[in-house]
């Protein structure tokens, strides 16, 4: 099973000069994707326990739209272990104007990430 989130970065989101967004952003994407991805399993939300690894691979900036990705890989009595991956689908093109973007003919993987979550035996519902 995969679960995809599609959105846009604000201006809200940036954090860095240039309007730069956060990596901890990208993070808490993750976690609604592995919130959805723990109700469609077990019926229950979970609680993410730890990331075993996370790779920043290029910058998001407000204004990109981006896909973010999530499976289950494997799950165990509690444990569900995930990967997740963010994609740059579309980027503003402010050099032509102010409002002008363009899709990406390849999406720009940005994130990549993998993470264990719990669902205690006496909250899974599906069974």
């Amino acid at each position: 099973m995969e679960v995809m989130l599609r959105l846009r970065m604000s201006a809200a989101d940036a954090h860095y000069g240039g309007q730069m967004v956060d990596g901890a952003k990208l993070l808490q994407l993750f976690g609604d994707v592995a919130t959805e991805l723990l109700i469609r399993h077990d019926g229950d939300e979970g609680l993410f326990r730890a990331y075993e690894s996370i790779d920043f691979l290029a910058p998001v900036y407000a204004g990109d739209f981006l896909e973010i990705v999530g499976r289950i890989t494997s799950a165990g009595n509690t444990s569900r272990k995930m990967e997740f991956e963010a994609r740059k689908v579309i980027q503003p093109r402010p050099d032509i104007r102010d409002s002008a973007c363009e899709v990406l003919a390849e999406p720009i993987v940005v994130c990549k990430a993998v993470g264990t979550c719990i669902v205690p035996k006496d909250r899974q519902r599906n069974k």
